[in-house]
């Protein structure tokens, strides 16, 4: 339940719940009233129906004689009141100690009030009875006074039994509540607030946060959410500085050989007694270093510059067939100097969207790696072929199949050479920064960012790039771009 609407619920129940116990109280306490009542009602009457025959005597309010009230004043106590009174209102006798007799009424017409009949009152019950003479003239009226001892007794325990229920109810009721909002409120936001100190602290806690479906729950949630990202960004960033140290460590690395062969070489060229041809051999080398490592530097430029976040596509739309003409154009050179045969080809649509910059790299880049690992008088295909046309019959058929499913729904970029295939633990590393095969590592061959670059280009155009290869045949690059509606 959210907690607006269980503060809402709770505050209507801790409203309600006084009302109602009030009401169970004083429903109670009125049931054992009547009860009481009722039965004190009966006892009175029958004490009434008693006395009466005592009182009921018409001799008794026609003398003035002390002696004769003798008998009925052993009748009253400190709870029980007997009065007689003359026809005129004059106060014949009373049962209360110190009370004056034959006194005058002050208030005759009071002696007429209520008459037979039983007034309860809320400490006593009192009963009036005019009686007659012989001649049925009133002789005189006596009046009968019970105290309610017992009910005013039960009433004051009654009352004190209600305050003391009362305080116990709402004490019960504070720390029910007090319970209920540790439980709902300071628990879940005490525990959170353990989690994130320990997690500012870098330390890990075994106590689970709080998974109810409140807001409490929900900020546990996005607590949990935000404490993820922040550890994947910090493994990010902590890969990203490992990258960075081991391209710094395996750049001075491949850029050792280099600057040791230029170094030799100008040494050597400082020497006078070398022939025109060996100057002209050691030059040749020193500028072919330098340019390899000249490349490598690019590479690096190229690599941090992809990876940038600021970096963005200029997308352009193309034509197909033109841009595909152009992209593939330029390569039988490097290929005949190896003695390399190529074949093109292009089957395409008629327009895309790509940065023609980023794809003229990425197709110099797996060139470069295929005609780099081709032996002499082997072959190399390029192609692109879109999603409804069939992949070419030179794809080598231990890959084939695989390679249809794979370009599903999308133009394919196909580079396939011939030589020797790489194994499968080569082939899950390719594309990481500076990876280069034991062959390879150390000889200044490349930097090892060619195919690390394809794949940043892949992705930043959504789409995607895989290689398969086979010992006994070659390797195939294969660069899946989508395709316009």
């Amino acid at each position: 339940m959210k907690i607006k609407n269980w503060l809402m619920v709770s505050h209507l129940v801790v409203m309600l719940l006084p009302i109602v116990a009030v009401y169970l109280l004083y429903v109670s306490l009125q049931s054992y009233n009547q009860e009481e009542d009722l039965k004190e009602y009966l006892d009175f009457q029958i004490l009434v129906s008693d006395l009466d025959r005592e009182l009921n005597d018409a001799s008794l309010y026609e003398s003035l004689e002390n002696n004769r009230f003798q008998a009925l004043s052993q009748l009253g106590d400190d709870h029980l009141s007997i009065d007689l009174y003359r026809y005129d209102g004059l106060h014949l006798f009373t049962t209360m100690e110190g009370a004056a007799t034959y006194s005058l009424s002050q208030d005759q017409d009071r002696m007429f009030e209520n008459l037979n009949e039983t007034q309860r009152r809320a400490k006593t019950y009192v009963y009036k009875k005019p009686v007659l003479d012989e001649n049925q003239q009133l002789a005189g009226v006596y009046e009968i006074t019970l105290g309610r001892t017992g009910w005013v007794e039960t009433s004051n325990q009654q009352l004190l039994l209600t305050f003391i229920l009362s305080g116990i109810f709402f004490i019960l009721l504070y720390i029910i509540v007090i319970v209920a909002i540790n439980r709902k409120l300071n628990r879940p936001l005490h525990q959170l607030q353990e989690h994130m100190w320990a997690f500012a602290a870098g330390k890990d806690t075994d106590k689970k946060l709080n998974q109810s479906k409140d807001e409490i729950g929900a900020l546990n949630h996005q607590f949990e959410e935000m404490k993820d990202q922040i550890m994947e960004t910090r493994e990010e960033l902590v890969k990203e500085q490992e990258e960075k140290e081991y391209m710094v460590a395996a750049l001075s690395h491949d850029l050792k050989t280099p600057l040791t062969v230029i170094r030799t070489y100008t040494e050597a060229l400082e020497n006078h007694h070398l022939s025109k041809e060996e100057r002209a051999e050691y030059q040749m080398i020193v500028n072919d270093k330098l340019t390899h490592m000249k490349q490598m530097i690019d590479d690096l430029s190229i690599f941090t510059a992809l990876q940038s976040s600021k970096n963005t596509l200029q997308s352009v739309q193309v034509n197909g067939n033109e841009f595909f003409e152009m992209l593939f154009s330029g390569y039988e050179e490097p290929c005949a100097r190896k003695d390399i045969r190529l074949t093109t080809e292009w089957k395409v649509r008629n327009a895309y969207e790509l940065d023609p910059k980023q794809m003229i790299r990425l197709v110099d880049n797996l060139m470069d790696n295929s005609i780099r690992y081709t032996p002499q008088h082997r072959q190399i295909w390029l192609a692109a072929i879109a999603s409804t046309k069939p992949l070419p019959d030179w794809i080598f058929p231990t890959f084939k199949e695989e390679v249809d499913q794979w370009r599903e729904a999308g133009t394919v970029i196909l580079i396939q050479n011939e030589g020797k295939g790489m194994a499968e633990s080569q082939l899950q590393k390719v594309f990481e920064p500076f990876y280069q095969d034991d062959a390879s590592r150390g000889k200044g061959a490349t930097s090892g960012l060619g195919l690390s670059i394809a794949k940043i280009i892949m992705e930043n155009h959504e789409g995607k790039i895989n290689i398969w290869s086979s010992d006994n045949e070659g390797t195939l690059f294969a660069c899946w771009i989508k395709e316009r509606g």
